[in-house]
């Protein structure tokens, strides 16, 4: 008899246990893919996006449905997969589209050539704003548009990401 009690109560636990990690399963899957295919933040940092984006970083929100739509435009911030790197995602600035034309200087730095290239279909031309120490289309050419992960549309200052983290009642009188 007391066998079966412990039976019914190790029952009921694994019971719950179960819900519980059902519910938890649910919730990480409703993260990742709410991650991968709708909106996800990104911590940026480095000087090729400058003044646009602090050197010591901003953490930029980006919604991933516009370049599967191509609904990304020159002018647009977006995160694109490295093509020198494939571990490696970078934020630059779509200048040019398909079948446009983009003259651009060949090195800022030390002379002032400048060199035009038609963009090929399924590309797209990516500059950082700070054309002096970018590496982008002007070091490896168009970029597949397949490589696109995502269209920045929100930037947060890391000053507010930390203040937030430290908790707004530590500035309070």
């Amino acid at each position: 008899m007391r066998l079966l009690n412990y039976m019914r109560q190790w029952r009921g636990f694994a019971r719950d246990a179960l819900e519980q990690t059902s519910i938890v399963a649910k919730f990480l899957c409703l993260l990742h893919v709410t991650n991968t295919y709708v909106c996800s933040s990104t911590l940026v940092y480095g000087v090729s996006m400058l003044p646009t984006l602090n050197i010591a970083g901003d953490v930029v929100l980006a919604e991933h449905m516009s370049h599967r739509m191509g609904k990304v435009s020159p002018g647009d911030l977006v995160l694109v997969k490295s093509p020198i790197d494939p571990r490696k995602t970078m934020t630059k600035r779509v200048m040019a589209m398909e079948g446009d034309r983009v003259t651009f200087l060949v090195d800022p730095n030390y002379s002032d050539r400048s060199c035009t290239v038609l963009v090929p279909k399924g590309h797209v031309w990516i500059q950082g704003d700070n054309i002096y120490a970018s590496r982008d289309s002007r070091h490896f050419g168009p970029v597949p548009y397949g490589l696109i992960q995502g269209k920045v549309f929100w930037r947060v200052s890391t000053s507010f990401v930390f203040l937030f983290a430290w908790g707004f009642s530590n500035f309070t009188n």
